[in-house]
């Protein structure tokens, strides 16, 4: 997979997570703009090859921002970034307005959470296209599906996704796929996809595994580390290209840990 100047063929790597926003339901991954330049430092440092940024929470319960103040919150970060650092840097938005501007100012990737369907006109997708960017494709859905339709209906939110971006002409090099744990299932379903992640390499494409210290693991949000370290395992062991991680060091360790069995 290539994003930014970077191919990405095997193994499993890091991408860290930055969040520009005062609601992010990990406090200690909120940053403000004065703290960016340390804080992609220290991931860097610590092993991360892609840099995340979002500009809105998409915890339960989340408010949700206008694509003006995602915007504003997002500008003067992915300048920073991309003037100090040569690694690919990721946007998490939804918003083709969004998109549109990071991409103007130099963004590698789109990590889309509604996977190119927010809205049905295809214009995210169309829009990603012409930069010649990359994106990660994360399944969504609102509600919840019972147990016995749970892969099927992931299989076809994805597939319809893949559809978009294939009639929009995203290269194929581009794309990852994301499960979207935490979205649109209940915690026993979330466990299930983690366990059995290895399902959408029916797909063809790369994977990403997002469970950084999510609510599926219980307790608080600041106990979560230790069940997180054990789902990067298991995605070291699903040939997962890439895990979406809070805390780079330890996730980096837990990958070498894993590498060595």
């Amino acid at each position: 997979m290539k994003i930014g100047n970077k191919t990405f063929e095997s193994g499993t790597h890091v991408m860290a997570i930055i969040n520009l926003t005062p609601d992010s339901f990990y406090s200690n991954s909120r940053t403000a703009v004065d703290e960016l330049l340390p804080r992609v430092k220290k991931a860097i440092d610590d092993g991360a090859e892609v840099i995340d940024i979002g500009g809105q929470s998409t915890r339960p319960g989340h408010t949700p921002v206008s694509a003006q103040e995602e915007w504003q919150r997002l500008e003067k970060p992915i300048e920073i970034i991309k003037a100090n650092f040569d690694i690919p840097l990721s946007v998490d938005t939804y918003y083709p307005y969004v998109a549109q501007k990071a991409l103007e100012k130099g963004a590698d990737m789109i990590n889309d959470i509604w996977g190119l369907q927010y809205e049905a006109k295809g214009e995210m997708a169309e829009i990603i296209a012409r930069h010649n960017a990359s994106v990660c494709i994360m399944q969504n859905q609102n509600g919840i599906s019972p147990d016995d339709r749970l892969w099927e209906d992931m299989y076809c939110f994805l597939q319809k996704s893949l559809d978009v971006a294939m009639r929009a002409g995203i290269d194929k090099d581009k794309i990852i796929l994301d499960g979207g744990i935490g979205f649109g299932k209940n915690k026993e379903q979330n466990f299930t996809v983690v366990n059995s992640y290895s399902n959408l390499h029916r797909f063809g494409y790369p994977l990403l595994l997002g469970t950084s210290r999510k609510s599926m693991f219980g307790g608080d949000v600041q106990d979560r580390l230790a069940p997180t370290l054990e789902t990067t395992k298991q995605a070291v062991r699903q040939d997962v290209l890439f895990v979406r991680v809070h805390d780079v060091k330890e996730n980096m360790q837990a990958i070498r840990e894993a590498m060595k069995k």
